[in-house]
Formats: structure tokens, sequence, C-alpha cells
């Protein structure tokens, strides 16, 4: 079993169905499940997508976030004192968003074994802690 983080966006493609990108995380979740993977974010996604939902008023998609977020399908890790350490290190080490920062922090942190995200500079970094990056194609650098 292998410990897989994602980023918001790949939430966002596949609770919103977004086009071009909705099939590519809905086959990731998909392996995902049949391997016994678990689903990694940080507690910071939830608030991430849950601001786009709020925005357009989705009272339903807000509920099923909630409901799929406190699933046994996700793992929502901590932002802790220490995730907060290692987001400063990673943040004057690199040009990462905070956003960006503390997805990184919290999955190095908590030691994934893959990183998936659509962000070809994210993808670019060797932050300790990660062991791999993917993108929606399942391409691992």
């Amino acid at each position: 079993m292998s410990r897989v983080y994602w980023d918001t966006m790949l939430f966002i493609y596949l609770l919103e169905s977004t086009p071009g990108c909705f099939k590519k995380a809905q086959r990731i979740h998909d392996g995902l499940l049949e391997r016994g993977d678990e689903l990694c974010t940080s507690v910071f996604t939830f608030g991430e997508v849950l601001t786009g939902m709020r925005k357009r008023n989705d009272q339903a998609g807000m509920k099923g976030l909630r409901e799929f977020m406190l699933s046994d399908e996700v793992s929502v890790l901590p932002f802790t004192l220490e995730v907060s350490d290692r987001y400063s290190y990673i943040r004057a080490g690199t040009r990462v968003t905070q956003a960006d920062g503390i997805h990184l922090a919290t999955a190095a942190h908590h030691e994934v074994d893959v990183f998936f995200t659509n962000d070809s500079y994210l993808r670019k970094l060797t932050i300790p802690g990660i062991k791999f990056f993917a993108d929606l194609d399942g391409k691992i650098l």
C-alpha cells in the first residue's frame, strides 16, 4: 500500500467533473482504490475546494465534499507546528506559493510515496519526505 497525496486541483477535477481532467482524476482515484492505496491530502484542501463551492452557493457540493473528506476514502492530514516548520524551509528554498508550500510540507512531513499534481513546476522539485511526483497521466517524476 502506498500513501498518495493529491493537491487541491485533483479533488476539484474529480468532484466538479472538470472537462478534460475529470476522466484522468477518476482513473487515478479508481486505481488507488483497487490497489488499496491511501489517498491523503491536507486539511487545507478542504478549505480550498469549499471556497469555490461556497462562492457558487453549491449546497449539495459542500455537503458531498464534507462527506467525502470525512469518509474512509481520504486521510485528511493536519497542519501542525512541525509541518509549519517544514513549510518555512520549503518556502525559503523554493519559489512555491503559500498554498503549494502547505501542501508540500504536509505531504513531506507525513512521508507520502507519491504527490499528484498538475503543476509542472512542483513536479520538478526534490522535497525530502516525498518519494515521487506524478502528473495526471500517472507519469512518475
